[in-house]
């Protein structure tokens, strides 16, 4: 089984996690899918406020090294044991996330093409953008609903961190995707990476 990595990177509140679902949900059990995000590194001797002032939005707060063994074990038709990350806590729980290899592996996250070496491993690279304004929008309605944060918390973040690592590290990878798409929702794109993906499947 030749396996085929398709990776969705973009902005924050991009809809790159909405162009993923949609994906996971079109084909279900024929993929499988690796977030980024699960990847956030171990903090467990640095107090939960410190933790809340981490910049997470450089490359450097991402276990990286960890996610490319994985993606090579899947690739080798190996099963892994994903990390887990939980946002209330800034930090990994001690949970993991059993993933058995599939002939398509999705992995999403805003610093996916970002590392040369994981970008390599990625044989479809889609870059998801949106207006500035939509994406913070997003990020605030997310965090506040599914994260438990405070507003007050959310604006400092993306004014310290996330806004200036968006276009320092983020937006430069834009250049470096086989497709660039304006929206999680944009249809026409959804049809053709479905078809490619349903394509794949068929060839076993």
């Amino acid at each position: 089984m030749d396996t085929v990595i398709i990776g969705i990177a973009g902005g924050t509140g991009s809809g790159k996690s909405t162009f993923t679902n949609r994906l996971k949900h079109e084909f279900a059990d024929d993929v499988a899918v690796v977030y980024h995000d699960n990847y956030y590194r171990r903090q467990d001797d640095v107090p939960f406020e410190q933790r809340k002032k981490v910049n997470y939005d450089h490359p450097d707060s991402l276990e990286t090294d960890l996610m490319i063994e994985h993606l090579k074990k899947l690739k080798r038709g190996e099963a892994i044991d994903c990390p887990v990350y939980d946002y209330s806590v800034h930090n990994r729980s001690d949970r993991t996330l059993h993933i058995e290899p599939k002939k398509i592996i999705l992995t999403e996250g805003i610093l996916l093409l970002a590392d040369p070496r994981l970008r390599e491993l990625i044989d479809i690279r889609i870059y998801v953008e949106a207006d500035a304004d939509e994406r913070i929008l997003r990020r605030i309605v997310r965090d506040v609903k599914e994260r438990g944060r405070d507003l007050d918390n959310i604006v400092e973040q993306y004014l310290t961190t996330v806004k200036p690592m968006h276009y320092l590290y983020v937006e430069p990878t834009r250049t470096t995707a086989d497709i660039v798409i304006n929206s999680g929702m944009n249809d026409v794109a959804f049809d053709i990476v479905k078809s490619k993906i349903r394509l794949l499947l068929e060839e076993g």
